[in-house]
């Protein structure tokens, strides 16, 4: 069990998340960012696997296949830079 302490301001935010969007309480709302969070997380780790290979020298293919796989991976590295490295 986890007990969390929030300001009033955010008690009301999550008060008013619970109510407006079919949760069934305030557990249940935790639980969805959690696994929301969670979600977030795999889906980025493996992003950046794929990109690791997709990245790496080893794959023998064409230099005009290439050019523009690294020109898409370089623009996925761009969309994510802020993101923490897994």
């Amino acid at each position: 069990m986890i007990t969390i302490s929030l300001p009033d301001s955010l008690q009301a935010f999550v008060d008013n998340e619970v109510a407006t969007k079919g949760f069934a309480n305030v557990s249940a709302y935790f639980q969805n960012l959690l696994r929301e969070a969670q979600s977030k997380a795999h889906d980025a780790r493996l992003e950046a696997l794929l990109l690791e290979g997709l990245a790496s020298k080893s794959m023998p293919i064409g230099a005009e296949w290439r050019a523009a796989l690294e020109s898409q991976v370089t623009a996925i590295l761009v969309k994510h830079a802020d993101r923490p490295k897994p």
